[in-house]
């Protein structure tokens, strides 16, 4: 039981990651806190439910088009909502807290597009359903690629945070928003790029939960919830800390499902969160973005 719970809080874990890699970006550089985050996420899983049961088209093939398409709509999302409120936080608006309103109010839209779309039942997509031992557990195929997926994704964003001219540039703007200017940064422009970008972070998250976990319209609030633990839990900003809390955090439900009961693992997500804001605010890694 052991090895098994495990190998299945590292799956969890990895998608944990993945999903909240996003949030990470637009919290930790944008300044923007996303209430709607898990929606995109839940969008991108019903486009690729769509794309595979109409088109045949292959997931791993609609993360090339769902990706591009939540840049963009991230993107156009950011120059509607977002931009007059940072325009007002120069003026004495607080922009965090305007953006959880706003936001806020973009989930409930969001939610209610997709239940009249889809309903509020369950929906699914076989893919790769099969059996395979890993380390003596045999676990779903699907469950083993989305872990890779992940892992991939997580440490090839990572890499470019760390050593790239555009990664640098990130970090100026989330540690030092006031000075970047002085060194010919446009702010504005590096946090629209960046809330686009963990748009398309959550949208790939999406494509990937969708190959191995049922979905429902209401599920985004699920894991807006969970990003923002994991986000919490690494340091806001932290790419590294993120990672690495997602993995934490699947194997805490792993474990406590297998052990203590099933039910009580959201109970455990949320115990995490709050003994997380009494403890140690800054997360266990601390604020940055690396």
């Amino acid at each position: 039981m052991l090895t098994t719970s495990l190998v299945i809080g590292l799956v969890l874990g990895g998608t944990y990651a993945l999903a909240a890699l996003g949030l990470t970006m637009q919290y930790g550089v944008s300044r923007i806190m996303n209430l709607a985050y898990g929606e995109f996420v839940i969008v991108a899983a019903f486009a690729t439910f769509v794309l595979v049961s109409t088109l045949g088209l292959d997931p791993l093939l609609s993360l090339l088009l769902v990706g591009p398409a939540a840049f963009v709509i991230s993107y156009a999302v950011y120059s509607v909502l977002m931009a007059p409120l940072v325009k007002r936080s120069r003026k004495g608006g607080n922009l965090e807290i305007d953006s959880i309103l706003v936001t806020f109010g973009l989930l409930f839209l969001i939610q209610g597009i997709l239940l009249v779309i889809f309903g509020a039942d369950f929906q699914s997509y076989s893919y790769l359903n099969v059996a395979v031992d890993l380390f003596g557990v045999t676990i779903a195929a699907n469950q083993v690629l989305a872990f890779g997926l992940a892992t991939v994704l997580g440490i090839g964003l990572f890499l470019l945070i760390r050593f790239t001219r555009w990664g640098l540039i990130l970090r100026a703007v989330a540690h030092r928003p006031d000075n970047a200017p002085l060194v010919a940064i446009n702010v504005d422009r590096v946090a629209q790029l960046a809330f686009a970008f963990g748009g398309m972070l959550a949208a790939q998250a999406g494509v990937v939960i969708s190959m191995f976990q049922t979905f429902t319209a209401t599920a985004g609030v699920v894991f807006t919830m969970k990003a923002l633990i994991v986000v919490i839990m690494g340091g806001v900003g932290n790419f590294l800390g993120a990672l690495i809390a997602g993995l934490i955090l699947g194997l805490v439900e792993a474990f406590v499902s297998a052990y203590l009961d099933p039910g009580l693992t959201l109970a455990s997500t949320y115990l995490i969160f709050l003994v997380l804001l009494l403890w140690r605010p800054q997360g266990l890694f601390g604020k940055s973005v690396s």
